[in-house]
């Protein structure tokens, strides 16, 4: 007999004075994404992210761009987490740990995830030129911090070289993606909930 997993799914939507962010998103998917957030190179390293992880993302975002960026990039990251937890639920079966080393030319990125139910980044990277076209490379750090406190995940990036800052941001989002691409996916050995305390 061949037991039926549920997909794992979630939409929602997230309104603010500053932006207004609508996320569907299939852990179960093929790679799939539909983005659209206003901010070009966001956008394509979200599509990134959907196509390593195996992920299917549909993701729409209106912000305050004439300020800046900024509310948008940390929104995003922040309804992306949201819709991450969602989609996993109670976790049973689940691998929790991801790691993963990305090279991307010159540019190194380790990342390592743990499904852990507490929200925590630990982010080291060099120094970078201050912008991708018109793109702040800051914002990179801010989406994680966003996504990992919202999913509720530990997350750890370490670039220990890299100096082209698209070839960086590149190497971090194909580690993000393949890192939770392990830790979510289903460990059919696994029964429960992979922790002692026997909550995630």
């Amino acid at each position: 007999m061949v037991m039926k997993v549920r997909k794992r799914k979630a939409m929602l939507r997230r309104e603010t004075r500053e932006t207004r962010i609508s996320v569907e998103l299939c852990l179960d998917g093929k790679g799939k994404s539909q983005v659209a957030s206003g901010v070009g190179f966001l956008d394509h390293l979200l599509t990134l992210l959907a196509r390593h992880a195996l992920y299917d993302l549909v993701l729409t975002a209106e912000g305050d761009r004439d300020v800046d960026d900024h509310h948008t990039v940390e929104d995003v990251g922040i309804s992306l987490g949201q819709a991450l937890r969602k989609a996993l639920g109670e976790k049973v079966g689940i691998r929790r740990f991801g790691s993963v080393s990305v090279p991307m030319d010159e540019a190194l990125a380790q990342v390592a995830v743990d499904i852990s139910g507490r929200g925590f980044l630990v982010y080291h990277a060099p120094q970078l030129p201050e912008k991708v076209g018109s793109f702040d490379t800051s914002l990179v750090r801010e989406f994680l911090q966003g996504f990992a406190s919202q999913a509720e995940v530990t997350l750890h990036v370490n670039v220990p070289y890299g100096e082209d800052g698209h070839h960086v941001a590149e190497a971090i989002f194909k580690g993000l993606a393949h890192a939770l691409r392990q830790a979510t996916e289903v460990d059919r050995r696994e029964k429960g909930i992979p922790s002692t305390k026997g909550i995630l």
